[in-house]
């Protein structure tokens, strides 16, 4: 889906539609989150949407995404992997194997995952079958909404108010932030490698 027509939508259908499409990404729909998320604080750099409003509905939106994951994550997909696991090669051992991977990084991955693609549509359905506890998930996915959320938008915004940018462009921008994000933390993950290996 292009810039043109995700303005369009949002001319049409106001705030709700940034609210919708995050929610559908989150839980796992298609939807361009972080190319919308940066569109955001373009229109806003540009005066085509409030930003206050515009920051709440997109954090409602993914949060409530998370939130949706997490529940069905609990109440449909550990009955499912209890039922139907091993007929998919998931034996106990197995799951009690990535619950336990899971439960090591939980903390980041609920706080910084939404900045990887698949990761984010994956922990919430994740930590709902792996028992994760309500309380450490509501507020680790909360501050972690907020932070994805504010920052892309905030980027937009003040690159907005910066640059003339075309929002034809949006996409590869959102598509180049998501590298410098992944080689970022490849570099950072090699880098402690190698200084464990020195020690």
């Amino acid at each position: 889906m292009g810039s043109e027509e995700i303005i369009q939508y949002i001319q049409s259908y106001g705030y709700f539609i940034i609210f919708l499409f995050l929610f559908f990404g989150i839980v796992g729909i298609p939807a361009p989150e972080e190319s919308l998320l940066f569109l955001v604080g373009l229109l806003a750099a540009k005066g085509q949407l409030m930003l206050s409003l515009a920051l709440v509905c997109s954090f409602l939106g993914v949060y409530s995404g998370m939130i949706t994951g997490f529940y069905g994550g609990r109440f449909i997909g550990q009955p499912l992997i209890d039922r139907y696991g091993r007929w998919i090669g998931l034996s106990k051992e197995k799951v009690l194997k990535y619950e336990q991977l899971f439960t090591m990084h939980s903390t980041k991955t609920l706080l910084f995952g939404l900045f990887m693609p698949g990761l984010r549509q994956l922990s919430p359905y994740l930590a709902g079958i792996f028992g994760t506890r309500y309380m450490p998930f509501f507020f680790l996915t909360m501050a972690g909404s907020a932070i994805w959320t504010v920052s892309y938008i905030i980027l937009g915004y003040w690159l907005g108010n910066t640059l003339s940018i075309n929002p034809a462009y949006v996409p590869y921008v959102g598509v180049g932030l998501l590298l410098i994000f992944i080689l970022t933390t490849v570099w950072g993950s090699v880098k402690k490698k190698k200084e464990r290996y020195l020690e």
